[in-house]
């Protein structure tokens, strides 16, 4: 417990989502930490190199590690939250409800992990074209990321999931929105996993010639 009679200092509070659990630390101005928690998270593996996970289950999790680290501060005394994740794709549609990334219709479970698998065709695809934006992510993109997600499910999920879709987050940048009402993406997460370029935006012709050409029409609102 933090007494609340003590001499009022500055807190920042900094959350990491990993595979299986969430952590959050309560760090004073000088940078010591005062007080952590965790909180495991739920994983679902409906067949190979499918990974799923609930972004419900995440945040609930974001919540309670929250509420331990800051029990008996004054909320006046924290001065920013800041989220750390992995490079995993939420799926919402257009109220912002839960998605299913499978064929089984579970929206509960609409988070692509950083580390399933299933996009290997999507990603040799995408490698082959040798578009300059591949440049910007060392030369060729790993299935890991998220555009050989986005054509997986396009080409899979057309009807459940790719039609219905409103909007696709990476896993930290859903957890600023779910935080703060704001949809903006970070600069961070677009260029080092979406192909966004810090020089040029987002290019056209990388969507249309890998066959997400739905991302241009709609002037890149869901992602």
């Amino acid at each position: 417990m933090h007494s609340k009679k003590q001499a009022p200092v500055k807190y920042y509070v900094g959350i990491d989502v990993g595979s299986a659990s969430v952590r959050a630390a309560l760090v004073d101005e000088f940078g010591t930490v005062v007080a952590h928690a965790d909180q495991p998270i739920q994983i679902w593996e409906p067949q190979p190199d499918h990974y799923e996970q609930s972004s419900a289950d995440i945040w609930a999790a974001c919540c309670v590690v929250t509420k331990k680290v800051v029990c008996g501060v004054d909320a006046s005394w924290i001065r920013g939250v800041g989220f750390d994740a992995t490079c995993s794709l939420v799926v919402v549609d257009k109220q912002f409800q839960p998605l299913a990334v499978n064929c089984e219709g579970q929206n509960y479970r609409n988070v692509i992990m950083w580390m399933d698998h299933r996009a290997v065709s999507q990603v040799e695809r995408i490698n082959a074209t040798q578009h300059r934006v591949l440049s910007y992510v060392g030369g060729v993109m790993s299935v890991e990321m998220q555009p050989p997600k986005l054509l997986w499910i396009k080409e899979n999920l057309q009807k459940s999931c790719w039609e219905k879709a409103g909007y696709f987050f990476d896993l930290p940048d859903f957890l600023s929105w779910k935080a703060t009402g704001v949809t903006a993406r970070s600069l961070c997460t677009v260029v080092c996993k979406w192909t966004y370029t810090s020089d040029g935006g987002w290019d056209d012709g990388f969507w249309k010639m890998i066959g997400l050409e739905d991302l241009v029409k709609d002037k890149y609102e869901k992602i």
